[in-house]
């Protein structure tokens, strides 16, 4: 049996957490640096905060982005791949590539 098809292989987290509607969304959409907040639910149109937060949280869980808060007010916090995360993002982009080209006016 193929390891990610096993019940207990790890890559089964990501290939569930892959699987959430926001999850690839966020990752491409923070490709270009670090971002704020509410410009990453701006440019992800669509997605609730809850749903941003809990997305992010989940990311940040799993080691692809990372938090940094600014002791400033109001709060700043800021999201931004990590090396993991970027490792990541050009499979992200193919499949992002594929869908515009195989899905465009769904």
């Amino acid at each position: 049996m193929t390891p990610s098809f096993a019940k207990v292989c790890p890559s089964r987290q990501f290939f569930a957490r892959s699987a959430e509607k926001w999850t690839l969304l966020a990752i491409v959409a923070l490709a270009d640096g670090s971002e704020r907040f509410c410009a990453l639910r701006r440019r992800l149109d669509g997605v609730t905060q809850k749903m941003l937060t809990q997305t992010l949280r989940k990311l940040e869980a799993d080691g692809l982005v990372h938090r940094e808060p600014f002791d400033e007010m109001p709060l700043r916090v800021e999201y931004s791949l990590t090396d993991r995360g970027a490792d990541l993002l050009p499979h992200i982009r193919a499949l992002k590539v594929w869908a515009e080209v195989n899905y465009p006016e769904g």
